[in-house]
């Protein structure tokens, strides 16, 4: 029970990330996808690192630099690279090869299992993405194909070795610490390529706080608690909803429409999300015991509890039942 209550929280984060589509295109200005991301990343940050009051310690500096940047700095700006040279479509299908590369690296570097239903479920993914988000203009770009490729890379290299790093501090106190670094890595890269901050009407500053307070917060502070307790590979196949949110929402909202092809692409996504993520059946305590002496080829041995005052291996010469069998495990 609790694992699932975990992994329908964990799910809220990407479900979140779904809705910055709408948000963006409705309320913030054009041209500004790295600014966005500045403004997603840091002021989320500092509001979580008020409330925690906690920085890093020794090692954690620089782990949180190398975690900032590869789930926030780097991965924004390549996504902003890959969104202005590729159709959304594209990049949404580049971006649902993560959970399959998640995969694999926690098979390398966390001991994880790859098992057959998650490469399957993969492939499924991937698929159900496509159909939900492919448009027949789609274009390919090599530049923004390898921006794209290059974000997803980026993003599960930073799920695995947040997995594998693990911290003492709450998921709290880290996801302040890798959201101001990453923030503060596309700072100025968003200076440079996008100038100065223009200036913001009301509904771009309402934008800009749901997706610093609510699509970047209180997401990744669920995303990176989901994270610290279940399987890499298998939590990285909910990034599938990102995409699926963001068709319905448009669908929903602003009245796009919804093609028989997007939903039956809509229902194979959660159809793979719902298979990566189903936990493993458990033996029950005494099924382990009995496995683990097959294994070891060994077999409950029983012996006598001799009579008081009798050596042990020296038979009885009354005529009672005697005492019982005392089984003794290996």
């Amino acid at each position: 029970m609790l694992s699932n209550r975990t992994l329908l929280l964990t799910a809220v984060a990407p479900a979140t990330w779904g809705t910055t589509y709408l948000v963006t295109t409705e309320l913030l200005p054009p041209g500004r996808p790295l600014l966005a991301g500045v403004l997603r990343a840091l002021p989320a940050g500092l509001l979580l690192l008020a409330l925690t009051r906690t920085l890093p310690q020794g090692h954690w500096w620089w782990r949180s630099l190398v975690l900032g940047t590869l789930n926030i700095g780097a991965f924004f700006a390549l996504l902003f690279v890959a969104a202005y040279r590729l159709p959304g479509g594209v990049a949404a299908i580049a971006g649902a090869l993560q959970p399959l590369l998640v995969a694999g690296l926690a098979t390398v570097a966390l001991g994880e299992r790859l098992r057959l239903r998650t490469v399957l479920a993969g492939a499924a993914g991937i698929a159900g993405v496509t159909l939900v988000v492919l448009t027949a203009q789609a274009r390919p770009d090599a530049l923004g194909l390898a921006a794209a490729l290059g974000g997803a890379a980026s993003m599960a290299a930073g799920i695995v070795l947040a997995k594998r790093w693990t911290s003492p501090a709450s998921p709290l106190t880290t996801t302040a610490w890798q959201l101001i670094a990453g923030g503060l890595v596309l700072a100025p890269l968003a200076f440079v390529v996008e100038g100065a901050p223009p200036h913001l009407s009301a509904p771009a500053i309402g934008g800009y706080t749901y997706l610093s307070i609510v699509g970047t917060g209180l997401a990744y502070v669920l995303w990176f608690r989901g994270l610290a307790v279940l399987p890499a590979g298998s939590t990285s196949f909910l990034g599938l909803l990102s995409p699926v949110v963001a068709v319905l929402a448009g669908w929903l909202v602003a009245d796009q429409a919804l093609t028989p092809a997007q939903a039956a692409g809509v229902v194979i996504a959660l159809a793979a999300v719902v298979v990566a993520t189903r936990p493993e059946p458990h033996p029950s305590a005494a099924g382990a015991r009995a496995l683990l002496r097959w294994r070891s080829g060994t077999s409950v041995r029983t012996r006598r509890v001799p009579p008081a005052g009798r050596a042990p291996g020296r038979r009885s010469s009354g005529t009672g039942a005697g005492p019982r069998p005392t089984p003794i495990a290996p």
